[in-house]
């Protein structure tokens, strides 16, 4: 008789099971109202001169609230200068038990980012949300199929876990990356890109263009345009054989990458994209509930909204044009976000009565629209009553 099977450790058992399903598909668990849990800084990493791996420890009775697909992001509370500040950071590493890693790259006036770079080291503790975000694979089985990802600067994070994961789930499976930076000291995750690399030579076609750093290959040197995607997409990526697209990037590359594809006749459903900017000048600070007075007989919205079993109402003056998010923070302080501008989706709630217009909309999906969610941020009631469910 052979001897029997030993079972894989328990740490190996969990991280099979979490890359089972990380990268979505049929097997992805359903969207979750998101908390903040303090955790503790395990690691700070340089990758670039501007950038940071922060790694946090996972506590096991967290594990559970941690569980990510790769793509999925979180995001960060800390107090600086007397300010709450919120910032969003995608997972950067395949799901593993017991740590998640984020990338932060230092931005210019970045309150947060210079904070984190200057101040954050091993053995401190920051909010961290549990991890949220529809920025994942919808392909489910993976065998054969070819996915393929544009990223410039920090949109590198998410498809970093993409890419690590895709290419681990199956032996037939492939992925291309375009990758954009200035020069080659701006390139974050150099080394991890080359080893992935390494290890799947043949499956992982791997494309670094620079923009201000001269390249051997002439088409990989110079900003993207229109004309170069084209022709980067004609040489190198060849859409017809692509099941999936990633873009990662700012609004202009990610806007322009979106309109080209749709131009070319890729349907919308096979591309997802994400922002870590919107566009617009300036940033987007967090809300906190601004004063509001409300003025004797002036027209007011009634405002309901249910947050873990709770409900609370408020009422917002017609005139102020007070954004949904804002009005539900002056009577609950805990209700959910970060970014405030559109992109992240953690402020995301149902619909349940009422209307409203949302200004911008970068984060829910087309059939999240149809369902009733709206980005409670950008949202304005447009009737009399709205009633909003964050638990929905």
């Amino acid at each position: 008789m052979g001897a029997e099977p030993v079972p894989a450790p328990a740490s190996e058992q969990i991280a099979d099971a979490l890359l089972a399903s990380a990268v979505g598909g049929p097997s992805a668990p359903e969207r979750r109202r998101t908390k903040f849990h303090s955790l503790r800084v395990a690691e700070v990493r340089p990758l670039t001169d501007a950038a940071v791996e922060v790694t946090f420890e996972i506590p096991a009775a967290l594990q559970g609230e941690f569980d990510y697909l790769a793509g999925q992001h979180v995001a960060l509370r800390a107090h600086i200068d007397g300010h709450e500040v919120r910032r969003s950071y995608s997972l950067c590493r395949a799901p593993a038990p017991g740590s998640v890693s984020i990338a932060i790259k230092r931005d210019l006036g970045g309150r947060f980012s210079t904070w984190a770079h200057s101040e954050l080291r091993a053995g401190d503790t920051i909010d961290v949300m549990s991890p949220q975000g529809t920025f994942t694979s919808g392909l489910g089985e993976l065998d054969g199929r070819h996915v393929a990802g544009i990223a410039a600067g920090s949109g590198i994070t998410p498809l970093m876990a993409l890419a690590a994961t895709v290419l681990a789930r199956s032996d037939t499976s492939q992925f291309t990356l375009v990758y954009t930076n200035r020069s080659t000291t701006d390139v974050m995750f150099l080394e991890e890109l080359a080893d992935l690399k390494d290890r799947y030579p043949a499956r992982l076609a791997l494309h670094h263009v620079l923009s201000r750093e001269q390249r051997a290959a002439p088409l990989l040197s110079g900003r993207i345009d229109e004309e170069r995607l084209r022709r980067i997409l004609d040489a190198l990526v060849l859409p017809d054989t692509v099941d999936e697209w990633f873009l990662c990037g700012p609004f202009e590359l990610v806007q322009l990458c979106r309109d080209t594809l749709a131009d070319i006749g890729v349907g919308s459903e096979h591309i997802r994209y994400e922002l870590f900017t919107t566009g617009e000048d300036g940033r987007v600070e967090a809300p906190s509930g601004r004063p509001i007075v409300v003025k004797a007989d002036e027209p007011v919205v009634r405002i309901e909204v249910t947050l873990d079993g709770q409900s609370a109402t408020v009422e917002s003056p017609v005139s102020a044009h007070e954004s949904i998010l804002n009005a539900a923070l002056r009577v609950r302080p805990d209700a959910p976000f970060a970014c405030a501008g559109g992109v992240c989706g953690t402020c995301r709630a149902r619909l349940l009565d009422g209307s409203v217009t949302m200004t911008e909309n970068y984060a829910l999906e087309p059939d999240e629209l149809a369902r009733g969610y709206i980005l409670t941020c950008q949202s304005h009631a447009t009737t009399d009553r709205v009633v909003v469910d964050y638990d929905v």
